[in-house]
């Protein structure tokens, strides 16, 4: 699983008043994780909030901004009314994990010393890495919220490890998070996810605008770019790549789909009889007209017609028109002769 990107409709600790708007432009970029606080709006608003996030197949969250312990229980109660998936925050856990028993909420509280409003982690390094300990040792605490970018420590990635590394648990790193090499360090120390709401609102993350759109997209670009999630790939045109080569019967390697390759070939007359032991084939003329014998019937593929040919079954491809093009999908251990010997045999494969 990659680094997880969590939207907060907040600003200043508290959730936006137009959150119902911002939501509605993060849901269309396709964001999956959205968390609000348990202030700034009303109840019966963050409820309408978690619905359309829940509704969307995304991950709903509630960070808890509460100074004493009734406030923090009510918070609690407020997010099983709610009925958030995720509650953020907070650092009186004996009182809140009897509110959430058997609700199903994940529970992630703060790890260390929190003061103030904005939220400041105070502590050194071993004092709350020994807090996370303890936290996580608790059943029912699912992770930590680690307000790391609210430390004056020096060492912030350190920090990161050292809590991620005490806990045993995820670990979502929330805080003044607000451009991408931030983001890279958070992912590097170890961290499941991170937080980021009033950069993001106030057009601070670094971007092609300062428009939430944008913002978030570009977010979002970054994260997939460290996730690994972004393609390499762009698109083929097939009259361009059958064009590159002349050579018949050597078929091209034009892509690659998990064990199954995608190849293009040009035939020209008879091909040998064969078969494959494991492999199956799929033919789809792209030009030309193909003749497929089999042992029992010949079967004519036009333009646009594929044709399936099971392993072990012996067949003998012929092209009916001067030159056939060819895409073939088939596994990528396939020889093009099968267990047939011929002068044709290809194992080593240009790409195209």
């Amino acid at each position: 699983m990659g680094l997880r990107f969590i939207f907060m409709l907040t600003r200043n600790d508290r959730t936006v008043d137009d959150a119902a708007k911002h939501l509605e432009t993060a849901l269309s970029l396709g964001v999956r994780h959205i968390g609000f606080k348990d202030i700034g709006l009303p109840v019966g608003d963050l409820k309408a909030l978690n619905a359309t996030i829940q509704a969307s197949g995304a991950t709903s969250y509630l960070e808890v901004v509460s100074l004493d312990r009734d406030s923090e229980v009510v918070s609690a109660k407020a997010a099983v009314d709610i009925g958030i998936n995720i509650l953020l925050g907070g650092t009186r856990v004996d009182d809140v994990l009897p509110v959430l028993k058997g609700t199903g909420i994940e529970y992630y509280p703060f790890p260390g010393r929190i003061v103030g409003h904005p939220s400041v982690l105070e502590g050194s390094v071993e004092e709350i890495a020994a807090s996370a300990r303890d936290l996580a040792s608790r059943d029912g605490v699912h992770g930590l919220d680690l307000l790391a970018y609210r430390s004056p420590l020096p060492d912030i990635p350190g920090l990161i490890a050292a809590v991620c590394k005490a806990a045993g648990k995820p670990v979502i790193v929330a805080g003044s998070i607000a451009d991408k090499d931030r983001i890279a360090l958070v992912r590097q120390a170890g961290a499941t996810g991170f937080t980021i709401g009033t950069a993001a609102l106030d057009g601070e993350y670094p971007a092609n605008g300062i428009e939430l759109e944008t913002q978030l997209a570009a977010i979002v670009r970054d994260v997939a770019n460290l996730n690994g999630h972004l393609s390499p790939f762009g698109k083929k045109g097939l009259d361009t790549a059958f064009a590159s080569f002349t050579e018949t019967w050597s078929p091209r390697i034009a892509g690659q789909v998990n064990d199954m390759q995608i190849k293009l070939a040009k035939f020209e007359g008879d091909f040998t009889w064969h078969f494959h032991e494991r492999e199956d084939e799929l033919f789809l003329v792209h030009r030309g007209r193909l003749l497929m014998r089999f042992r029992d019937r010949e079967e004519v593929v036009e333009e646009g017609e594929f044709i399936v040919v099971p392993h072990g079954v012996e067949h003998c491809p012929v092209a009916l028109t001067e030159t056939c093009e060819v895409v073939l999908l088939e596994p990528a251990t396939t020889i093009n002769t099968g267990t047939a010997e011929d002068a044709r045999k290809v194992e080593d494969l240009a790409t195209v």
